[in-house]
């Protein structure tokens, strides 16, 4: 009963909002985002290519990506290195278009010309291309995922950036698949729980694992042959959400 009245109570509140404009980059602290059905607005709206597997740069093979800070406007893209390097323009459309697969969907990636790829590809020691992509496309699941601190407390995590959430709920557990919340002005219904990589070993300060976080999730209960940890959401109606609101459970 504990878990049911912490959500009825309106005792869950909004710890953590963030994301990143560039797949795999830092992940930005935000005090508010807006969340559209098809995602928050501005995540993952660039991805880089592996330039010679024509795939999405995946970033477990590529942990440095983590090390990269990206900024995106919509028109002007900025990334800085660790090594005092800063890109910013607006990268230009070639039109070129490559679908790849991404965990099992089509994504379509249409290729851009920018220097962020010779700045990116000298960090990772790779080459790649910069794309555009559309809104959730290279998103593993539904476009929102969630944490909560209790989640991580047991965990003995203390960043939450590391999860790569995109909100952060100050609760002791995770609402189970199916619930429908409201936060804010928007309403989210969990979908499923999150199965996870080696991305969450990565110390998202240095690049380097430090953790086996991974591993503690084996004695956890879980479905077979997965390491989930965190829910995902889909949005049902659009809105506002910021840091320190409350969220509520809606029915179903």
């Amino acid at each position: 009963m504990r878990r049911a009245a912490d959500w009825l109570t309106g005792r869950v509140l909004i710890s953590r909002i963030g994301l990143t404009p560039l797949k795999g980059a830092r992940h930005r602290d935000l005090r508010r985002v807006r969340l559209e059905r098809d995602g928050p607005v501005g995540d993952r709206a660039l991805c880089l290519v592996d330039d010679a597997e024509a795939r999405v740069l995946r970033t477990v093979e590529n942990p440095r990506m983590l090390l990269v800070d990206a900024q995106w406007d919509g028109t002007t893209l900025t990334t800085r290195t660790p090594d005092g390097c800063e890109v910013s323009a607006p990268p230009a459309a070639t039109g070129e278009e490559l679908v790849a697969d991404y965990w099992g969907r089509e994504a379509t990636l249409r290729l851009l010309d920018s220097p962020h790829a010779a700045q990116l590809g000298a960090h990772l020691g790779r080459r790649v291309r910069l794309a555009l992509v559309d809104p959730g496309a290279v998103v593993y699941g539904a476009p929102v995922s969630i944490v909560t601190t209790g989640a991580l407390a047991r965990l003995g995590e203390t960043e939450d950036a590391r999860f790569r959430a995109t909100l952060t709920l100050r609760a002791d557990e995770d609402p189970a698949p199916g619930t429908v919340l409201r936060l804010g002005d928007a309403t989210l219904r969990v979908r499923a729980r999150i199965p996870r990589c080696r991305v969450i070993d990565i110390n998202p300060a240095t690049g380097v694992m430090d953790t086996r976080h991974l591993a503690a999730l084996v004695d956890q209960p879980r479905p077979t042959g997965e390491l989930p940890f965190g829910v995902d959401a889909e949005v049902l109606v659009a809105g506002d959400v910021a840091v320190g609101q409350p969220v509520s459970v809606m029915p179903s």
